[in-house]
């Protein structure tokens, strides 16, 4: 299982890497997160391809062979979060059919296998809050009659860093359901040159992305993360590191449990992203970032927080290379 899992990551990867450009270790975060049944939060500037990564996603997973038979779950829908927004507007609204007297349910565009929520700090809270249920237990309530989502269920969250004016910062029990905050940079020189030269190319190839991987293979891949092999020492140094951000001085608050599971879990998808059945002590340094530094809060004096997290979690790292 874990060898088709890796080998179906592999082609889902060069898939998206022929429309993204220089963006490697984005599209393994991304995947990291699919796999290990979580949400990903992406920030970064206008223009840096945010959307069109989301939307190639969507378009390279085959669902046409998912359980719902009603149709109302799509592949993949886009929603762009707006301040006039209405928590209605996402999940669905109850309509009344006048020839039968009874109320219908009109699906939201939350109702799909993978979502874009484009620009989701632009919305109000009441919005932002509709969207928790969502994410946390894969369902929609309306009206005290509870819609399940598909198994899939995968959200990409995109927010501005620079342009603040109009947005709503999300409270931290809303970071909480990302698993992953993965902060995207500008792209080299000479992939910029690259880019420039076959835009039409990538356009196109865009514009007809056919699936290379079906959904029943993303759920196989799921169950094949939970046979990767993590080492004692890399879960003692998890929970080392999650106890530690709960009594140093410069965070306010620390990461929960939760967080721990999760970082457990995303070590492994990451792991099969990277073409092994084993995770490796490397794998929890470079994931400690994405995973619990949008669950923590530092104080105002604590300089750098990139650089204070670094230096909280030095220690265990290299306890853990040692060991």
């Amino acid at each position: 299982m874990i060898t088709d899992a890796i080998g179906n990551l592999k082609t889902l990867r060069e898939s998206l890497t022929k429309v993204i450009r220089g963006r490697e270790d984005t599209i393994k975060l991304v995947l990291t997160g699919l796999v290990a049944g979580g949400h990903v939060l992406i920030e970064d500037y206008p223009g840096s391809g945010k959307t069109t990564l989301a939307k190639t996603l969507g378009r390279s997973i085959d669902c046409s062979a998912s359980p719902d038979d009603t149709g109302h779950i799509l592949p993949f829908r886009r929603i762009q979060f707006t301040p006039d927004l209405l928590p209605s507007d996402v999940l669905g609204v109850n309509v009344f059919e006048p020839n039968s007297g009874t109320f219908r349910f009109q699906h939201g565009p939350i109702f799909a296998h993978v979502v874009l929520a484009d620009e989701i700090n632009r919305t109000g809270p009441k919005v932002q809050a509709a969207f928790l249920e969502c994410m946390a237990e894969q369902q929609v309530t309306i009206d005290n009659i509870t819609y399940p989502l598909d198994e899939l269920f995968f959200v990409m969250g995109t927010q501005n860093p620079l342009d603040l004016a109009g947005t709503y910062p999300l409270p931290l029990v809303q970071l909480d359901r990302f698993l992953l905050k993965v902060p995207m940079k500008y792209v080299s020189a000479e992939t910029e040159l690259e880019i420039i030269k076959e835009a039409e190319q990538i356009r196109l190839s865009a514009a007809h992305i056919t699936p290379v991987i079906t959904r029943e293979q993303v759920l196989a891949a799921r169950q094949a993360a939970a046979q990767v092999h993590i080492s004692e020492k890399i879960l003692q140094a998890i929970v080392d590191i999650v106890q530690a951000t709960r009594h140093n001085p410069l965070l306010q608050y620390g990461a929960s449990t939760r967080a721990a599971i999760m970082l457990k879990n995303t070590i492994a998808a990451w792991a099969l992203n990277e073409e092994r059945d084993y995770a490796t002590e490397d794998d929890l340094k470079t994931l400690c970032p994405y995973v619990l530094m949008h669950r923590l809060r530092f104080h105002p004096g604590a300089g750098n927080p990139q650089e204070a997290f670094a230096e909280l979690i030095s220690p265990y790292i290299e306890k853990l290379v040692r060991a």
